[in-house]
């Protein structure tokens, strides 16, 4: 059997060694999900903010109080995505839209008892026309002109419990710790090749990612290569980028400015 040497790929072994070199690392897994777990229980430990729940945000309807949003549950998941204003479909945030594309369905969520909803920034009528574009079914709000911290730290995820007409405060994460959200991440940290970011810590040897002209300063395009491409699947921050399941979109066509 012929078979094409990858660069850097793992090193052959027969069955009886690669199930000793798994349950070697199943041990650190172990305790990593039970760290997890501790911290998680700490997480539902943490005090809580009070908040004016009477604050108006404006969706599909018009304005509407925050408490709102939790559709009648008592539990309320939130992600602050990132406008760009006047940017257009395709102008908008790579890493947002890879947050929200994953989060297409709450129901499992809903039949726990908690609701969910997408925040941001932008005037109501640009966001529905980008919510119109993507086909999002979730719900979502502007918060343009709103003060407080319903409206603070987009990029985040956040979390709020309702008492009766009550709004609390009880927890927010931003940048990796959003990462939950995107079921891809976990699956790349299970493949050979990982996400293929340029901080991952690999054997020699292994693969770059494609070189782009990404944003942030660092070898092997940059950190998270994979959200922006051309009409063409080709890897790019550039002016005919957009993020990538936008290209799914009816009507996606290939751009000439992203300004």
């Amino acid at each position: 059997m012929t078979t094409t040497a990858q660069p850097g790929r793992p090193p052959i072994v027969d069955r009886a060694r690669w199930q000793a070199a798994r349950d070697e690392l199943l041990v650190r897994e172990k305790a990593h999900t039970r760290e997890g777990d501790a911290i998680a229980a700490a997480r539902r430990r943490l005090p809580m903010v009070e908040l004016d729940g009477t604050v108006e945000v404006t969706g599909p309807d018009g304005p509407v109080p925050f408490l709102a949003l939790f559709d009648g549950r008592d539990e309320l998941v939130v992600y602050k995505h990132m406008w760009h204003d006047g940017a257009g479909h395709h102008g908008q945030c790579a890493g947002c839209t890879t947050t929200a594309w994953h989060m297409k369905d709450a129901v499992y969520l809903n039949a726990r008892g908690v609701s969910f909803a997408i925040l941001t920034e932008g005037p109501w009528d640009e966001v529905a026309s980008y919510v119109e574009f993507m086909g999002y079914t979730q719900p979502w709000y502007s918060v343009r002109d709103v003060d407080g911290p319903i409206s603070e730290d987009m990029g985040s995820v956040t979390c709020f419990l309702r008492d009766g007409d009550r709004v609390f405060l009880t927890y927010s994460t931003t940048a990796r710790g959003n990462e939950p959200v995107n079921g891809s991440l976990g699956l790349l940290d299970m493949t050979p090749y990982g996400r293929r970011e340029a901080w991952e810590d690999n054997p020699e040897g292994w693969p770059d990612a494609p070189e782009t002209d990404a944003p942030t300063g660092s070898r092997g395009g940059g950190i998270c290569w994979y959200w922006s491409t051309d009409s063409e699947g080709n890897p790019t921050w550039g002016p005919t980028s957009r993020p990538v399941p936008q290209w799914t979109r009816p009507a996606a066509t290939p751009v000439e400015t992203r300004e």
